[in-house]
């Protein structure tokens, strides 16, 4: 039997020990991810051109590299429908909780095989999870992901992570092209004009509808 987002809220008392992680979320900040083991490859690069472009617009941004990081998969076991954070322990609910204190959130993964890196769907799977079993603190949040790949898959990696954006009803921002980058090596991102283009004008589109909605 399927599962619904009705079976799986449960209601949050006053004396919820998550009632602080659910305070209304501060209106000017966006949380990226750059979901590449690169440290400073093109994926984190294009990442910190996206946070540069929306705090131009006066808007606050916070980086988080998935470089280093491990990032299990969900285990289905529901314990974070009473409580809104992951039994796992490896960092994800810090993520959580920086999320919850965002307006907008930008996911950027390398292509790996024609679609996102693994450790990146872990995160948005779970963190997905915890937001549909509690309390539904994605809902209403600006932004969307981005993919950068060498040469193909681009489509149906940002098809596969629009999934996470859309069923929990969060807002999708568009640019004027889909929000891909070519290159395989660190910086040759930057020889794809088009590219570079359309992530500055989504993170422009971003910065202003954070600043619109507020």
């Amino acid at each position: 039997m399927a599962v619904t987002k009705k079976k799986l809220k449960t209601k949050i008392s006053k004396n919820s020990p998550v009632s602080i992680q659910t305070r209304k979320p501060d209106q000017k900040k966006v949380l990226l991810i750059s979901g590449s083991p690169r440290k400073k490859g093109n994926t984190a690069q294009i990442i910190a051109e996206c946070a540069k472009m929306i705090e131009a617009q006066g808007i606050k941004t916070e980086i988080i590299s998935f470089s280093g990081k491990k990032i299990e998969s969900c285990i289905a076991c529901y314990k974070c429908a009473g409580t809104g954070r992951c039994i796992l322990k490896d960092g994800l609910n810090d993520i959580i909780r920086k999320l919850r204190q965002s307006k907008g959130f930008i996911v950027a993964s390398p292509v790996y095989f024609g679609t996102a890196r693994g450790d990146v769907m872990n995160a948005l799977q779970r963190i997905g999870m915890c937001s549909m079993a509690h309390d539904g603190f994605l809902s209403g949040k600006i932004g969307g992901p981005i993919a950068i790949a060498r040469r193909g898959g681009h489509t149906a990696t940002l098809q596969e992570m629009l999934m996470f954006f859309l069923i929990n009803e969060m807002i999708v921002v568009g640019s004027t092209y889909w929000n891909m980058v070519f290159g395989r090596e660190p910086g040759e991102a930057w020889k794809d004009n088009e590219g570079i283009a359309t992530i500055r004008v989504f993170a422009e589109n971003v910065a202003e509808l954070v600043k619109k909605l507020d």
